[in-house]
């Protein structure tokens, strides 16, 4: 076996990986959790050992292997968790085919290779270096983060690392150059500080370069990121969290900052446990990426408009994934990393300051004075604005805590106040809404008609108990052809080489088993009678309808002979289907 992909899954256990990371429990020859993607109280994620897979029966409806879950679970790429589960498994990654090595590792090796370059060139100009002393780093912070400086030329990157052999489409696809319309290759970053971006395990994935103020024509963004990569993807990554998540687990929260200036700050100033995010709003994978390591998130954001409405939108997004949120308010200065270098010492005294999120909002909305409250237009809209808040907030015993407290605040009844929360429209982040499919015809007609809801139960019961697969026996002509094919393989009547309708079988078993666990005997043999009966009836209804069509048709076309002959069927069907009632 060369396939180290295969190596790796003959030597795992499916059931131990995910099981380290979520409490399993046997369920027949399957085991059964509740499912870590979605929150739900009744367990319907389902692990089969024998095929060694999973599936989420409930709102998820996703399954895969051992390397999706470790890929949805870690919010990993498929090359991080190959790595990871090799490394479980014991397996030399050497054996990866070239293609799959140019797809994934060169790009790794690329920006290890940069990183080393801007680094030596920032160790080459004591100017770029005193320059970012004066911001207020440390050598010792400029070291451990790996800071560089990427000169201001056109290529100098792509010179470097085409010397190290690798090709200038290869460094393009690793996001450190670009093609210009003439054909030439250009370094992405010219004139700028680098910051490495790491993934997770500490792999360089990418870039953040704060441009130099002698540079700084207006032209260009004072701060540019790596491009979206096979391996670098912002919406998933933050900055600086492999260097804090053993602290986040120590301290038992995690602090939130917009760049990385603010970061290297406070990680300098004592603050271990800080992440930011990379080049993009904090989305919702970032914060199911914390939530791993903790539930209770602070945020440090802009002293201004702009970082106030960026701190709304974070608390909103995860209060709705149920996360404790502070603010950390830094009074006084722009921004973390200007009352660090000003005040060394200071966000330690500003965290133990900081305020619950409704609190924020109380402040943000509410305390504008006397004058704000004699003027009723603007003080309902603001009013309803932090109800709208608390709405939202997925524990009731918040909702009634922070009810209580605003009736303190602006003199009016719980009550009222309750009877006004009921009227506001509830904010949902977009990323939390659920996603509007578009309702095509196609979906109109591959919709489960009422037979199909029938069999597919029938099909469920009758591969967990011998004795309703026999009584099945007599009714599978009445089975849709989907279920028959399956029905079919299930015993044996036909060789199925179709892998999707194997698969189905095997998901239509998971599915079954899970069903049918706890269920009644006795009840269970009188619901599968039933059943039986309702197949029999869909059936002839459905017969009953391309007859009434066929009768139709041949009414149009004036043959009265074939106008006979399906009348006189359409009334057998017809009273079958009474015999059936």
């Amino acid at each position: 076996m060369d396939n180290p992909i295969e190596q790796i899954k003959e030597r795992l256990d499916i059931v131990q990986v995910i099981g380290s990371y979520i409490e399993v429990k046997p369920a027949g020859r399957n085991f059964k959790a509740r499912c870590p993607f979605h929150g739900e109280k009744t367990p319907s994620f389902m692990i089969a050992p024998d095929r060694q897979t999973w599936h989420c029966f409930g709102s998820c409806n996703e399954g895969g292997d051992v390397f999706s879950f470790v890929m949805k679970y870690e919010n990993i790429e498929f090359y991080e968790a190959l790595k990871l589960l090799a490394e479980k498994a014991g397996v030399e990654l050497k054996k990866l085919s070239p293609e799959d090595q140019k797809q994934f590792g060169i790009l790794y090796d690329i920006n290890d290779a940069v990183k080393d370059f801007y680094q030596q060139e920032l160790q080459r100009d004591p100017k770029i270096m005193a320059y970012i002393k004066e911001r207020g780093l440390t050598e010792a912070t400029i070291k451990e983060f790996e800071l560089g400086f990427a000169p201001q030329s056109w290529d100098a990157a792509t010179i470097y690392l085409t010397a190290k052999d690798f090709t200038a489409p290869d460094i393009e696809r690793a996001g450190i150059n670009f093609r210009t319309d003439r054909g030439t290759y250009v370094d992405r970053f010219r004139g700028r500080i680098m910051f490495p971006i790491w993934n997770h395990t500490g792999k360089t994935v990418g870039f953040s370069g704060r441009i130099l103020p002698e540079y700084d024509k207006g032209d260009a963004g004072k701060y540019i990121n790596s491009p979206e990569t096979p391996i670098f993807n912002k919406s998933r990554v933050l900055y600086g969290f492999n260097k804090a998540k053993s602290h986040i687990r120590e301290m038992k929260f995690a602090l939130l900052v917009e760049g990385q200036m603010d970061l290297l700050m406070c990680a300098q100033d004592g603050l271990k446990n800080v992440v930011a995010t990379s080049g993009t709003a904090l989305t919702a994978d970032h914060l199911k990426t914390l939530k791993k390591q903790t539930e209770n998130v602070m945020f440090s954001f802009d002293n201004d408009e702009a970082g106030q409405k960026a701190a709304e939108r974070s608390i909103d997004l995860a209060k709705g994934l149920d996360f404790n949120v502070k603010i950390l308010l830094v009074r006084d200065f722009k921004d973390p990393a200007d009352a660090i270098k000003a005040k060394p010492g200071i966000m330690v005294a500003y965290a133990k300051e900081a305020k619950e999120a409704m609190e924020f909002y109380f402040e943000r909305y509410l305390s504008h004075g006397e004058s704000f409250k004699n003027d009723p237009t603007k003080f309902k809209k603001n009013l309803h604005i932090v109800l709208a808040k608390i709405k939202a907030l997925p524990s009731a015993v918040e909702r009634e805590h922070w009810i209580r407290q605003l009736a303190r605040l602006v003199n009016i009844s719980e009550h009222i106040l309750q009877e006004d929360m009921t009227r506001v429209e509830t904010i949902v982040p977009l990323e939390l809404r659920p996603k509007q499919e578009e309702v095509t015809l196609q979906a109109v007609q591959e919709e489960k008609m009422r037979i199909d809801l029938v069999a597919e139960r029938a099909l469920n019961m009758a591969l967990i108990k011998e004795d309703f697969m026999k009584q099945l026996a007599e009714y599978a002509k009445y089975l849709p052809k989907r279920y028959r094919r399956i029905y079919d393989a299930a015993t044996g009547k036909e060789a199925i080489d179709d892998p999707k309708i194997m698969d189905e079988l095997h998901t239509v078993r998971l599915r079954a088993g899970m069903e049918m666990e706890d269920a009644d005997p006795e009840k269970a043999a009188k619901e599968f009678v039933l059943l039986l009966s309702q197949l029999r009836q869909e059936a002839l209804k459905e017969k009953q309808m391309v007859v009434m069509r066929a009768i139709r048709q041949a009414e149009r076309q004036g043959d009265a002979e074939k106008s006979t002959h399906y009348l006189k069927l359409f009334d057998e069907v017809s009273k079958l289907l009474q015999n059936e009632r």
